[in-house]
């Protein structure tokens, strides 16, 4: 079943999903008619567009976007200027959905796994020189997905949700729009290859994913992954490319040296199977990664932990790989002797792009994190922080500072908390024992604003919880009842370290952080260090 014909049933399914029945890996939870605004008066797919999000007219225009970017550029080199350093690379590391909520428990929890009280512990990037927030509202959401804020994040321009690489002119499921030359956006990854620099993503969803894509895709929907996605949307697939196609015969994802992820299934027809044991996606036969080694003699396809720690990367022109069938495994659950870290991930790509004395610019995903927040299970959420802050410190200590600009950020947030006065000390994960409600009933720590279970009784009243969460994969409680977690609106944190971090400080739209990483490298049409 492809990921397009499960969003019609997430409804159903995800409340099954996120209930715990036994599903194997990690499900998609990112309903597009959802976050369209389409699920509220209707059940099916339609282009009745009476419910749309409003955009306003001069945010269609990308240029508006460059302007504002140029503008708080400006202001930032109003400023007294640290330094006049070229960045010659580029890392920028993604929390997919990790709001400042999610950094502070994250923090707690690794001091508690320490053996401390937490509070006082600090994440790798949490050191980092420089701090900044990034408004991350789209051009007609209030609160965003992962599409449009790749698109602003990695295209310098912001856009309408579930749009990834187009303008906002483009509205949601319309294939001619997103295919006028007009509305197609380029990104920090291709100013990067103009410049002779190297290339890569890298990330724990599929690499056809929302955020991964904002690197290379241009499309109407987000989840036009493969063919067969597209046709399920009601649009031609002969046409209207699908990600994984355009990842692989377009520029510029066709150009990319090191591609790290999931979704393998995505890449192949329906009558192979896939390494994972699982049969391919596609209902067009082509397979993808063949045509993939055909374009790149010398590159090599890897699709475990095994196969990717071995790959001599001096003697590979390029590396794709697949590491499940479709979303990769949360790592408390994963094989460790199959799935590699991702930490294995990034060490592997930094060695690989860094062979090019132009530099490279790479995307680094934790993109498991905003699945732990939708399934409202916040031990696994923060693990996956734990985990992308171990990457980021293995990044930091294998390349320069003085040469390698090094930015963390996450695309948007996640309605859930920290409450209730809990003393120093108190389980992340656990029972606030300092507090109750009204009726004498301690609560948790963390809440989530919507989700699965609210923990009620028959009467409606909250029920005692001491044995019942505390675990990592226990469902954290919620308020609004609903099949899954959802998306938060608030700015989300900005950590820079390396060649012109000075300038990602104060508050910024989202869209301007492709520019100063351009500004900072030499790379793009716009501002450059270099200019000066």
């Amino acid at each position: 079943m492809g990921s397009s014909h499960r969003q019609h049933l997430l409804p159903i399914l995800g409340l099954l999903v996120l209930a715990g029945t036994a599903l194997s890996g990690v499900q998609e939870v990112h309903n597009v008619l959802e976050l369209t605004g389409h699920t509220v008066n209707k059940l099916k797919f339609s282009t009745d567009v009476a419910t749309d999000k409003y955009t306003p007219p001069e945010e269609m225009d990308p240029q508006f976007w460059y302007n504002i970017a140029d503008e708080e550029i400006a202001k930032r080199l109003a400023l007294p200027q640290p330094n006049a350093q070229k960045a010659k690379n580029i890392i920028l590391f993604l929390g997919d959905g990790m709001p400042l909520a999610t950094v502070a428990a994250a923090r707690i929890l690794k001091g508690q796994r320490e053996g401390k009280t937490g509070e006082e512990s600090s994440l790798s990037f949490e050191r980092f020189p420089y701090t900044g927030l990034s408004r991350t509202y789209c051009t007609n959401a209030q609160v965003p997905d992962s599409a449009c804020t790749a698109t602003a994040y990695l295209c310098g321009v912001k856009t309408n949700i579930v749009n990834i690489g187009v303008s906002a002119a483009v509205e949601y499921n319309n294939c001619t729009a997103s295919q006028d030359p007009a509305n197609r956006l380029t990104s920090i990854a291709e100013w990067a290859q103009n410049s002779g620099k190297s290339t890569g993503i890298v990330t724990t969803t599929t690499l056809t994913h929302a955020s991964p894509s904002g690197a290379y895709a241009k499309t109407a929907n987000r989840m036009w992954e493969s063919d067969t996605d597209v046709t399920s949307y009601g649009e031609d697939a002969s046409t209207c490319i699908d990600m994984a196609t355009q990842l692989v015969t377009q520029t510029p994802g066709k150009n990319f040296e090191v591609m790290f992820g999931g979704g393998m299934g995505k890449f192949l027809p329906k009558s192979i199977e896939d390494s994972h044991g699982k049969p391919g996606e596609r209902s067009d036969g082509v397979n993808l990664l063949s045509r993939w080694q055909g374009l790149h003699d010398g590159g090599v396809l890897v699709t475990n932990r095994e196969q990717l720690l071995s790959v001599n990367v001096s003697a590979v022109s390029s590396i794709i790989g697949l590491f499940q069938s479709s979303l990769m495994d949360f790592h408390h659950d994963a094989d460790a002797t199959y799935q590699p870290t991702l930490s294995e991930l990034t060490e592997v790509a930094i060695k690989k792009l860094s062979q090019n004395e132009n530099g490279y610019f790479v995307f680094i995903e934790g993109g498991l994190i905003d699945y732990g927040n939708h399934y409202t299970k916040a031990g696994y959420a923060l693990d996956e922080a734990l985990e992308f802050e171990k990457a980021i410190q293995l990044a930091r200590d294998i390349t320069d500072i003085e040469d390698t600009l090094i930015v963390v950020t996450a695309d948007h947030g996640h309605a859930v908390s920290i409450a209730g006065y809990p003393g120093r000390g108190t389980p992340i994960l656990g029972i606030n024992q300092h507090d109750t409600d009204i009726n004498g009933v301690k609560y948790s720590v963390l809440n989530y604003a919507a989700g699965p279970n609210q923990y009620l009784d028959e009467n409606g009243q909250r029920v005692p919880l001491d044995d019942i969460i505390g675990s990592d994969d226990a469902i954290t409680p919620s308020y609004i009842p609903k099949d899954q977690g959802v998306h938060s609106g608030e700015d989300v944190g900005i950590f820079a370290s390396g060649p012109q971090s000075h300038l990602f400080t104060g508050v910024m739209q989202q869209s301007t952080i492709p520019h100063l990483m351009a500004y900072a490298a030499c790379v793009g049409n716009g501002k450059q260090v270099c200019d000066n």
